[in-house]
């Protein structure tokens, strides 16, 4: 990839709005990754301060990234407009995301922080509609948001509810999150261009120079006690599968599908969050919880929208035989 094929990159042709069946399976897939780091990350913050988890799980990315784009015959660009991009990326996507949830969840429930992260699509949607051209807003993808949203609700249960307008400032930083993750998908989009690969590649790299400084700063982390196998086990399961290969799968549907579509992601996390303490943590699945997953897959189908043509045909269809 060029230079200039990197500093130029706009998109090229039209956003499918309606995926196909290669991106739902690859949202899927990215939900799974996005969905378990919940769990390695559990595992990992049992003995690393939280910036350092953050600052291995992106430095290690980095690496397993750079090398595979490397061997595939693709190379970083030089200092320019390219690297400003990769870093406003990782400042949007990752460093002011993350310190704003850490401070947010420091001072209202995980339950709550993870509703309000689930408005993602919603800000996506709404911003989408305001800034790009063929991205618009319709009511079957506002309403399969909504749907969602609720799914999410549900499933997290009536208690994360209990400190909802409580502290204010807190849950605006959590909510502000969910504006970052929307504003890097739609900034996100000028790299349709460029291989996926290198991409996650170049934000990668430029999310650890930013958050490596900060783990310093505020964690210390020369300080911090070697961890044991296990906890390297959890970073290195986030390095690579929750941050490289998420990355790059990232980076594919946003070039094909555009960021409203891609950022449904954030309905599906809590989903694997709750499969994965099923399967993995012997966790009881709850009622509430398979009524909460119905409703983020009913919205999801409203989203894609097929579903719901077929359904208003079938009337007719039905006459007519």
């Amino acid at each position: 990839m060029t230079r200039d094929g990197l500093q130029g990159a706009r998109m090229r042709g039209q956003i499918r709005t309606v995926m196909g069946v290669t991106e739902w399976m690859l949202l899927l897939i990215l939900g799974v990754l996005w969905g378990g780091s919940y769990f390695f990350g559990q595992v990992a913050l049992a003995e690393l301060p939280p910036f350092t988890v953050g600052a291995c799980r992106l430095g290690l990315g980095a690496a397993a990234l750079n090398a595979v784009a490397r061997a595939a015959g693709h190379r970083l660009p030089g200092p320019g407009r390219a690297w400003r991009a990769f870093f406003i990326m990782g400042l949007l996507n990752n460093a002011i995301p993350m310190s704003l949830i850490l401070w947010g969840q420091s001072r209202i429930g995980s339950g709550l922080a993870a509703i309000f992260n689930a408005s993602t699509p919603l800000f996506t949607v709404l911003l989408a509609h305001l800034f790009t051209g063929d991205e618009r807003m319709t009511p079957n993808r506002v309403g399969g948001v909504l749907f969602g949203l609720l799914g999410v609700a549900v499933m997290i249960g009536p208690g994360a509810l209990g400190g909802f307008g409580g502290d204010l400032v807190p849950q605006l930083a959590v909510l502000g999150a969910a504006v970052s993750y929307a504003c890097a998908g739609i900034f996100g989009r000028r790299f349709a261009g460029t291989p996926a690969l290198l991409t996650a590649s170049g934000q990668v790299t430029a999310s650890t120079l930013i958050l490596v400084p900060l783990s310093l700063a505020v964690d210390r982390s020369w300080r911090v006690p070697v961890p044991t196998v296990k906890t390297w086990a959890a970073v290195i399961a986030l390095a690579l599968l929750c941050t490289a290969l998420a990355y790059v799968i990232y980076f594919r549907i946003l070039a094909t599908s555009g960021a409203s579509n891609l950022l449904l992601v954030t309905l599906l996390m809590p989903v694997t969050a709750v499969l994965l303490g099923t399967a993995v943590l012997g966790e009881r699945l709850e009622p509430r919880q398979v009524a909460g997953m119905a409703l983020v897959a009913a919205g999801l189908a409203a989203i894609d929208g097929r579903a719901v043509a077929l359904a208003r045909r079938l009337p007719a269809r039905l006459a007519r035989s």
